[in-house]
């Protein structure tokens, strides 16, 4: 196999180009460890070590560190890991290492969002929220069972009822003025039936 181009990713690091097709990224010290260069032959063992030893480890590292500040969903940490241009591979294993220990559960963080949110967002929009962040329609259901399980409610005609008194709403209000309040709470999430109970209108439709 043959280096046919080094092409700098950051200050630091290079993305390393083997037969024409990009491979994997090094950093600057490691090209000259591994005797990395352009248009230069990469012995099979040499790409074996940073292929299935460097790169998982760095990776495995980097999830660690990652999830050090802040939870992330399997999706999201995969994406993370897939910006610094690891493998899809090495973004697997870094992947399986974590969740061998617990240090991503997608179930968790959904029940965990949905504890949190629950007295400012409607069932549906966090539903909404925590698929765009990667949960998956089977776990999201586990998660809101299990969320409910825990004494877990979203009391949506309560929510309403506060965005209402934000949004100055009263009964006189003219039609056009409470249509675009009506709209507002849609997208929010709420339902056009607990937007109609708590306005005392069933016109809005």
């Amino acid at each position: 196999m043959i280096v046919t181009k080094l092409e700098e990713a950051t200050k630091s690091r290079s993305k390393v180009y083997i037969d024409g097709e990009f491979a994997f990224v090094l950093y600057k010290g490691e090209l000259r460890k591994y005797d990395v260069a352009s248009e230069k032959e990469l012995k099979e063992e040499t790409y074996h070590e940073i292929l299935h030893e460097v790169l998982p480890k760095r990776a495995k590292l980097r999830a660690m560190n990652l999830l050090m500040q802040r939870s992330y969903t399997e999706k999201q940490l995969e994406n993370k890991l897939k910006e610094g241009f690891y493998p899809q591979e090495v973004v697997e294993e870094a992947i399986e290492y974590v969740k061998s220990f617990h240090y991503i559960d997608d179930v968790q963080y959904a029940v965990d969002y949905l504890t949190y949110h629950e007295s400012s967002k409607s069932l549906k929009k966090m539903e909404q929220d925590l698929m765009g962040k990667g949960i998956g329609k089977d776990t999201l259901e586990q998660a809101i069972s299990l969320w409910q399980e825990k004494g877990g409610n979203c009391d949506e005609q309560q929510m309403i009822s506060s965005l209402l008194v934000k949004k100055n709403y009263h009964e006189d209000m003219e039609w056009k003025e409470k249509q675009k309040i009506a709209a507002y709470l849609l997208r929010k999430g709420f339902s056009m039936d607990a937007i109609n109970k708590s306005m005392k209108n069933d016109a809005f439709i």
